[in-house]
């Protein structure tokens, strides 16, 4: 991949890991496997069977640990650590002549893209929790695999769509938090 286009479609497959981890680099994985994308070495290795099957087992992991309220908390406290490192991975091997020219700096825009999804992942399940008892969470996360499911496929198939779909939802989600926060600021200040 080259240029913006190139640079703009490795966030668009890998900012998402910042939600669910293991289904980006699954899809990634499978993606070099059909032939949808090609990951440079040693990336590409995501695309080998026991990297697959690995995949499988830690998604399935990842989508039950992420359903249930308090389990959560603890996957989201692990995913700061795994979110960042998988979206800079996926970063790395998917934009092969910058990973060879700036590789800490493809390492790092990687990282950054899945870690502030994340952040904003972690920071606004308490939220979440509190506010609905935790029966929204469930929902929520639900909501984020389909996001990252579309994002990182799109991405692969049909990158202007896919990276559409992610700066929407980025304006979204900051449109979001700038209304949570002032709407937090009013209670505070009528208390």
């Amino acid at each position: 991949m080259e240029g913006l286009l190139g640079l703009l479609t490795s966030l668009t497959v890998s900012a998402p890991a910042g939600f669910n981890a293991y289904l980006a680099l699954l899809l990634v994985g499978f993606g070099d496997r059909v032939g949808w994308i090609t990951l440079a070495a040693p990336y590409d290795a995501l695309s080998s069977t026991p990297a697959l099957v690995i995949l499988v087992v830690m998604l399935t992991v990842e989508i039950v640990a992420d359903k249930v309220p308090a389990v959560d908390s603890v996957n989201d406290l692990i995913g700061t650590i795994v979110r960042p490192a998988s979206g800079a991975a996926i970063f790395a091997g998917t934009n092969q002549s910058l990973t060879e020219t700036a590789p800490v700096a493809v390492l790092l825009l990687g990282a950054l893209g899945a870690g502030g999804l994340h952040a904003f992942k972690a920071g606004t399940r308490p939220i979440w929790t509190a506010s609905t008892g935790g029966l929204a969470n469930p929902v929520v996360s639900v909501f984020e695999d389909l996001f990252v499911g579309a994002t990182v496929v799109l991405g692969m198939l049909a990158a202007p769509i896919g990276i559409a779909v992610l700066l929407i939802t980025l304006i979204l989600l900051v449109y979001g938090v700038i209304r949570l926060r002032r709407g937090v600021r009013r209670r505070l200040g009528s208390a």
